[in-house]
């Protein structure tokens, strides 16, 4: 094995390490627009899907057939038809959602039981199971329009989904519902996923879809200065509804958006927005930090503040490499934790990603910032901005007039924010008996008024 693929390897497994540890024990609820079994997907999805499972997460899976059933409709003759982004399912098209629904669920099983050695499903053993956990009422007439067999979830069974879940299976749901007399009425995908996670109070819904997520400015092309938006907070996802037109199919931006806002108001923490064009979408999505689509969250995940003693294990594992590297001067766990008050930090999903500490020298009415360090993943996307901007605010708070740096290598991102080189005698008393000169530190101050 190659000393290069260990080299990159080894730390991006330590990396998603966090993340496998944060989700075990976790319930997703993962719908899958019919659009994705169409373009040969399942396989690839069914792979990483198991590998989630394997991983500890308990998944429910619901799969879409728009396509699927159009097609039917089209060997049969019979147009399709819609209103207010709903099938109008009469007899012949409620036969082809049936003749679907049964077709989709064979090949999902075949996917899930597959276990060729040398394949990512080797050794996977996924019980898969599928069952009347829907009670379902009629759309029934809206603005004059008769929606035939066309339904609504009326109920979902907890109990039972949930006993499943528990016994290690994953369970399998087609957008069908049955009413308590036995009559069956087609369903949206969309709406089953979304009422299945809000009755099991999931931590994540997830839509597998056609769009790669939302863009707060959607009638701008995408590219550079109009990029997807990767975290998109549940205020701002109900202003962008407000101002679009109700979607009618699944390629309007508000057609699954909706869904992911009804659903972190029904209290699921998470809901995301996924292409499944994008190979490995849902692992980039669920084990990166950034990931890849839309995730609407009902608060900001990231959080800037001050360290707890619960804190020194993930700043000494996010300096660690700075200082084996030579960036940061190193320091002991001791030190870390009679420090611990002084430091600020941005935690994202449990994992520290940007810590820096403030030691104060108050009779020379300033004080150090020290140990500024940002993850690599997160570097780019403003921690040391937004730890810079605390520790300026809890410096003026001490009533303290500037704040300084001593490094050696990043001298130019000080100076862009504002500091200025000084010569090292500047530094306060205090600190210049403990300036190791063999180090030649550069030392930049900022004035705080």
């Amino acid at each position: 094995m190659s000393a290069v693929f260990n080299f990159t390897f080894v730390p991006w497994f330590r990396s998603v390490a966090p993340y496998i540890h944060m989700h075990r024990g976790k319930t997703f609820v993962v719908g899958i627009a019919g659009e994705a079994i169409a373009a040969g997907k399942l396989q690839v999805l069914a792979q990483d899907l198991a590998l989630i499972q394997s991983m500890g997460v308990k998944l429910v899976l619901v799969h879409g057939f728009r396509p699927q059933v159009n097609e039917q409709l089209r060997a049969k003759g019979h147009a399709a038809k819609y209103s207010h982004g709903i099938r109008i399912t009469d007899e012949v098209a409620l036969d082809c959602a049936q003749e679907a629904a049964g077709q989709l669920r064979y090949e999902i099983e075949a996917a899930f039981s597959q276990g060729l050695p040398n394949t990512p499903m080797a050794g996977s053993k996924v019980r898969v199971i599928s069952g009347n956990f829907i009670t379902a009422r009629p759309v029934g007439i809206m603005d004059g329009v008769d929606f035939q067999h066309s339904g609504l979830v009326r109920k979902v069974d907890v109990g039972g989904i949930t006993r499943s879940l528990d016994m290690g299976a994953m369970v399998l749901l087609s957008p069908f519902g049955f009413s308590p007399t036995g009559e069956a009425f087609n369903l949206t995908m969309e709406e089953v996923a979304t009422s299945v996670a809000i009755a099991l109070q999931a931590d994540k819904l997830v839509f597998l879809t056609e769009i790669p997520g939302i863009r707060t400015r959607p009638d701008q092309p995408e590219g550079e200065d109009n990029p997807i938006d990767t975290e998109l907070p549940l205020a701002a996802a109900e202003r962008l509804l407000a101002t679009l037109a109700p979607a009618q199919t699944p390629t309007d931006a508000t057609f699954y958006l909706q869904h992911c806002v009804k659903a972190c108001k029904g209290g699921v923490e998470r809901s995301h927005i996924l292409p499944f064009a994008v190979d490995g979408s849902m692992l980039l999505e669920i084990y990166v930090h950034d990931g890849i689509g839309t995730m609407v969250i009902d608060e900001k995940l990231e959080e800037l503040r001050e360290a707890t003693a619960d804190d020194v294990g993930g700043i000494l594992q996010l300096i660690e490499p700075f200082e084996r590297d030579g960036t940061l001067v190193k320091r002991s766990r001791t030190e870390i934790e009679r420090d611990i008050d002084l430091y600020t930090i941005v935690e994202h999903d449990g994992v520290i990603f940007a810590c820096a500490a403030l030691y104060p020298f108050p009779e020379a009415k300033t004080a150090e910032m020290a140990a500024l360090t940002v993850s690599p993943q997160s570097q780019g996307q403003g921690d040391g901005e937004k730890i810079l901007k605390r520790i300026e605010q809890r410096a003026r708070d001490m009533g303290l007039d500037s704040l300084f740096v001593l490094t050696t290598r990043t001298m130019h991102w000080f100076i862009k924010r504002g500091f200025v080189q000084v010569d090292p005698d500047w530094l306060p008393e205090a600190r210049k008996r403990k300036y190791n000169w063999d180090r030649k530190s550069q030392v930049l101050v900022k004035r705080l008024s």
